[in-house]
């Protein structure tokens, strides 16, 4: 019912087996940069911890596998118009809905995922440049529970893991590119010392952003990316 974070829950159970959890309440839940993840009640959070011999970099692509696999289930509840926001971020209509939260552990990646199924968090919360959330609730007329949700969701994750084992990374990208918010156009990203302005070209082999900017062709493995 209630935990300080799935994703310490999930480290605290790091070698019990790959399991997801979920909680209906997480004061403690957190978004990239350590920011605060709003959770108003109703809303989805739950992290897969899943143990693996593959080095960081590959582990770091499941956050595309995450991406896509809530693509799918917020298609199945009724979502359209959604575009998949680099590195980490669901858009229904321009709007974030969705946010995914990597962290490494000895021998396995944790998954965090949030999802505003009921309710938006509070916009006087969030940062200036921040995009303007949407919940599910408010595009469907119903409320999905946080249950079903990830009876999708796991679901969805697994058969675009399964890919990922058997074929690799390329599809995953492919389909990942073909639902990229901004693709071709002028996109920021913000680096701890800078910010960086060029058209969002594609993401490399690896999971990269590739922009072209005034300076030529720029390569960024982790930035904070604006509209």
């Amino acid at each position: 019912q209630t935990i300080d974070s799935t994703n310490l829950e999930a480290a605290r159970r790091l070698n019990t087996g790959d399991q997801w959890i979920l909680t209906h309440a997480q004061p403690a839940g957190t978004g990239r940069r350590g920011k605060v993840w709003e959770m108003p009640k109703g809303n989805f959070a739950a992290s897969l911890l899943m143990h693996s011999s593959e080095d960081i970099s590959a582990l770091a692509q499941r956050s595309f596998v995450a991406a896509l696999a809530l693509q799918d289930s917020l298609e199945a509840f009724g979502a359209t118009d959604i575009t998949l926001k680099w590195p980490n971020d669901v858009l229904v209509k321009g709007r974030k809905i969705a946010g995914i939260l990597l962290a490494g552990a000895p021998g396995a990646i944790i998954i965090g995922i949030g999802v505003n199924l009921a309710k938006a968090p509070d916009i006087t919360k969030l940062a200036d440049d921040a995009l303007p959330p949407v919940a599910l609730a408010m595009l469907v007329g119903q409320h999905v529970k946080a249950e079903d949700f990830l009876d999708a969701l796991a679901a969805s994750f697994d058969r675009y893991e399964q890919q990922m084992r058997r074929i690799g990374f390329s599809t995953i990208r492919q389909a990942w590119l073909q639902k990229a918010a901004k693709l071709g156009e002028v996109i920021h990203a913000r680096l701890p010392d800078r910010v960086e302005c060029g058209t969002f070209e594609t993401i490399d082999e690896t999971g990269a952003l590739v922009l072209m900017t005034a300076k030529g062709r720029i390569t960024l493995s982790a930035a904070e990316v604006f509209f």
